[in-house]
């Protein structure tokens, strides 16, 4: 594959196993239902990245599933803040890196702490952005939460 995204590269150095799928991005929907459709997967094995910063923490990533929110209070309460926002879409850029709908939890320019749903854990395999647009990474759960030394919680809602 001709794109090596920082991502990839650090999955590399940890000797962590990984598939990259390219798709075609429409600019008019970056969704995660949309990228489910386009890579082949079921949309519960497809997770974003969502930054978001505490009240006492600072800036703080989530990872939930593709048809799920996040929830706020239960993203303060495992992070140790009292209160969470989502970053505005103007800070994403300069805080990770990346752009809107190429977040990736892994190689963003500073390291924050990551959260990831406990949805997690009954995957087999999970697909999260490798840090482009139209580019997904593949990998076990496990490799997910050990490269980005994540916590585990409640801290998503199913939209459906």
């Amino acid at each position: 594959m001709s794109h090596k995204t920082n991502a990839a590269r650090i999955l590399d150095q940890s000797k962590i196993s990984y598939d990259l799928k390219e798709y075609i991005v429409d600019e008019s929907d970056l969704s995660a239902v949309a990228v489910a459709r386009k890579v082949g997967l079921p949309i519960e094995q497809i997770y974003k990245t969502l930054v978001a910063r505490g009240d006492k923490t600072g800036v703080i990533v989530a990872c939930i599933q593709g048809d799920h929110e996040l929830h706020l209070k239960g993203l303060a309460l495992l992070s140790g803040n009292k209160k969470v926002e989502v970053v505005s879409l103007k800070e994403v850029q300069p805080l990770t890196g990346y752009i809107r709908g190429g977040v990736s939890p892994i190689g963003m320019k500073k390291t924050y702490p990551v959260f990831i749903d406990l949805t997690i854990e009954s995957q087999e395999k999970v697909s999260i952005s490798a840090g482009l647009r139209g580019l997904q990474l593949f990998l076990s759960p496990r490799d997910l939460i050990s490269v980005t030394k994540a916590q585990l919680g409640v801290i998503s809602i199913a939209l459906h």
